[in-house]
């Protein structure tokens, strides 16, 4: 068995208004291979596209048990995460917590790495992480924008039901 090459990913959540139109944007590194995503919606927050950004990355890769490192300038997911607090907030079904619709998402794939997150200050001229800003930012300016729904369908603070 040979080792497996460590995976190196970037992301950023970007919205204009929060809420209002946001985007997210990846960059995903191991070896020689690189690797953007993006995408943006027309109504959403700056944490979702942060969160979103990370689990889309994580469901991007083919193998399990890959070692990750995650830069993010997200201290809602860093903290959420390397603090625990999300493993707290799903032992109480996420009551009064916001998106746990993602919080969910993250969480079914989160076990499948050896993930180690690492926050990185935005604006601070980290290549990588610049251009996660930009394809954000990009995504998001786009037409025909995604529909963020669990986000429009449950209203901020409202219940599910």
């Amino acid at each position: 068995m040979h080792n497996k090459p460590e995976i190196i990913i970037y992301t950023d959540g970007a919205a204009s208004g929060n809420p209002g139109p946001g985007g997210y944007g990846v960059v995903l590194m191991s070896g020689k291979h690189r690797k953007e995503m993006s995408e943006g919606f027309r109504l959403t927050t700056n944490n979702r596209m942060e969160l979103l950004a990370v689990i889309v990355a994580l469901e991007t890769l083919k193998v399990q048990g890959s070692k990750v490192k995650i830069y993010t300038d997200s201290k809602y997911v860093v903290d959420s995460v390397n603090n625990r607090w999300v493993f707290d907030w799903e032992r109480k079904d996420f009551k009064k917590k916001k998106n746990p619709d993602l919080w969910k998402r993250f969480l079914k794939i989160y076990p499948k790495h050896h993930i180690q997150f690492i926050w990185i200050k935005g604006h601070a001229n980290i290549t990588e992480n610049e251009r996660c800003d930009v394809l954000a930012v990009e995504a998001y300016k786009k037409p025909n924008l995604l529909i963020d729904a669990e986000y429009e369908n449950a209203g901020e603070g409202e219940g599910l039901f």
